[in-house]
């Protein structure tokens, strides 16, 4: 027969799913009652947020534990902690947690990096424009956020895969740029087969289980569109700025602007536009050659009202066997001189 005093002693040893301090700490148990004929426990308890996922897993392990103490069966209530205690434990969380990334304290800045739709280049602006900011000195992280369609790690020519040091994922780093991806945590480049909370989840986990350290600029390389991972981004980075990608063609630039229209309803800063693709340089007449249409990154940008940050025309890096990175420019390299053009800009659009 478990006893009130074991009971207390269990729940007591819990933590908190939001606050991070046990439940003793909180004063959060509120009801203990036992039915001895029954052997039933019925609980109540007050967490920070009711009607969550982190309030059905904090049920699951009072539960199992009850039932491991000898319980047969076990009811559960849950309320919301009182205000003072939320507002007092809130401040000493984000005094503890002044390096966390998601805290109010962070001096990091977030960009994310958008198109309408895919194959506009998108993920080798995200590479190119981190290691163009790492190239001016800055401390950059990249978060290839594209879950579904994770790139980042072989566009960067990344074998390495991150380290857990404590409690924490340790990134990758190359060129300068602290990387993390879905990537890294899939086997044989397994399909992601995931719905919108699960994947709040994983990116929630690459902001707050990761040891970024000091970090300027923080890129994001999101799915093309205006999925859940995109409404994500929106609801946990309110402060985050945005650039939109678009390829030259009338067709791109209008998808691309619903990209732009889903930050301007969010508050998000929208940076600029770069328009990839723009062109095709001949190496031989030097002519130029417009692919795929024109005015599209013009019209975007004024649709949205700022400005293209660049014109990046159709080519690719040269590659080093050695150190092998497919789609990285180096700094001499034409198309690798606009990146840095657009690096700059960006850093003193952003102060």
């Amino acid at each position: 027969m478990i006893t009130e005093a074991k009971v207390v002693e269990i729940l007591n040893g819990l933590k908190e799913p939001f606050l991070h301090k046990t439940l003793e700490e909180l004063n959060a148990i509120e009801e203990i009652k036992i039915k001895e004929e029954k052997n039933h426990v019925s609980v109540k308890v007050a967490i920070a947020k009711t009607g969550t996922a982190e309030q059905l897993q904090l049920q699951q392990e009072i539960v199992n534990a009850l039932k491991e103490a000898g319980a047969a069966t076990v009811g559960i209530r849950f309320s919301e902690l009182p205000s003072e205690v939320l507002a007092q434990h809130q401040t000493a969380q984000q005094e503890d947690d002044s390096d966390n990334l998601l805290s109010p304290n962070s001096k990091t800045t977030f960009i994310a990096i958008a198109s309408g739709k895919g194959g506009v280049g998108k993920s080798t602006v995200s590479v190119n424009l981190a290691v163009s900011l790492a190239r001016l000195g800055k401390k950059v992280g990249l978060i290839d956020a594209d879950i579904y369609g994770f790139s980042v790690p072989d566009m960067m020519g990344i074998t390495k895969r991150p380290v857990v040091r404590g409690e924490k994922i340790i990134p990758v780093e190359r060129y300068g740029v602290k990387v993390i991806s879905m990537g890294f945590f899939v086997e044989d480049n397994a399909p992601i087969i995931w719905r919108g909370p699960m994947l709040g989840k994983m990116l929630n986990s690459f902001f707050s289980e990761v040891e970024w350290g000091e970090v300027d600029y923080l890129l994001l390389d999101l799915p093309p569109g205006t999925g859940d991972v995109a409404l994500d981004v929106h609801s946990m980075l309110p402060a985050c700025k945005e650039v939109i990608v678009t390829t030259p063609h009338p067709t791109a630039a209008f998808v691309a602007a619903r990209a732009g229209a889903m930050a301007l309803k969010t508050d998000h800063e929208i940076l600029g536009v770069i328009e990839n693709m723009a062109y095709f340089e001949s190496k031989v007449t030097g002519e130029k050659e417009l692919v795929f249409g024109q005015g599209g990154g013009d019209k975007l940008a004024e649709e949205l009202q700022t400005e293209v940050l660049g014109q990046l025309p159709l080519g690719q890096p040269d590659w080093d066997d050695k150190d092998f990175a497919p789609s990285i420019y180096q700094e001499d390299h034409k198309i690798g001189k606009i990146y840095q053009s657009i690096a700059e800009k960006v850093v003193e659009k952003l102060g």
